[in-house]
């Protein structure tokens, strides 16, 4: 039976204001893409069926989604488990593979999927001794890979992965040397933005730079005006500009 795929896409993005209270964080964009639009295309390729669950901006991200994904619209945050159980009939009794869509990764989940026997949890992780997840050197990109049975045990109220699955059983790692960002934060967002372009400013649809605009992100449709000079910032709109 083929993997199912689950692309969590419900967060508030608390951290992440004011840029969230324009569009929720999966819908900001790094390198000009949408971030929940990148991590379909990575859940894609390895997986039969992929779900989104959906909460804050929900009417945004259901205009952004239908027809591209099955859309879980949860009326309260379920948190990274409990969206999992929310979709049990859905997963239908298969593996799922589960991928933040929040974060941005140089990397595909080839080498998270290579092999796996399905035995038992497998997340892709990095190195990073100052904001270890496990270990204390490793970092959690936000995929993994559930076996069915720990998938199908999880219950559809609010709870995370962490305390449900990783905190409770043997856990295999997979680990990547690709640049990550988990995009929580303004300085990260921004940081994601410049590993994606190489350091060059980000220009959005329609976005006009009539001044200057150094390391720069610029949303679709704002304007640089004459006589501006923007370096290290992230404009979602015009009139506001965000230092990172």
């Amino acid at each position: 039976m083929e993997r199912a795929a689950v692309v969590l896409a419900a967060g508030l993005g608390t951290r992440l204001r004011p840029l969230t209270d324009y569009r929720p964080k999966a819908l900001c964009p790094v390198g000009g893409v949408p971030l929940v639009d990148a991590n379909l295309a990575r859940a894609r390729r390895h997986a039969s069926r992929v779900a989104v669950n959906i909460h804050h901006h929900r009417d945004l991200l259901v205009e952004h989604l239908s027809g591209r994904a099955h859309l879980s619209i949860e009326q309260e945050p379920l948190g990274t488990a409990g969206a999992i159980g929310n979709l049990k009939r859905w997963i239908g009794g298969r593996d799922v593979l589960v991928v933040n869509a929040d974060v941005w990764h140089a990397d595909g989940l080839d080498d998270l999927v290579a092999a796996w026997d399905g035995s038992r949890p497998r997340l892709l992780v990095v190195p990073d001794a100052e904001r270890p997840d496990f270990d204390g050197r490793w970092r959690y990109t936000g995929a993994c890979l559930l076996p069915a049975a720990v998938a199908a045990a999880l219950p559809a109220t609010f709870c995370g992965l962490y305390d449900s699955v990783f905190s409770r059983m043997p856990l295999e790692f997979v680990e990547s040397a690709a640049p990550f960002f988990d995009c929580g934060t303004l300085r990260d967002y921004h940081a994601a933005n410049m590993a994606a372009s190489g350091g060059l400013t980000v220009i959005g649809d329609g976005a006009r730079v009539l001044g200057t605009a150094a390391r720069c992100v610029l949303w679709p449709g704002v304007t640089v005006a004459e006589g501006e000079e923007l370096i290290d910032a992230v404009r979602p709109a015009d009139g506001v500009t965000l230092q990172a």
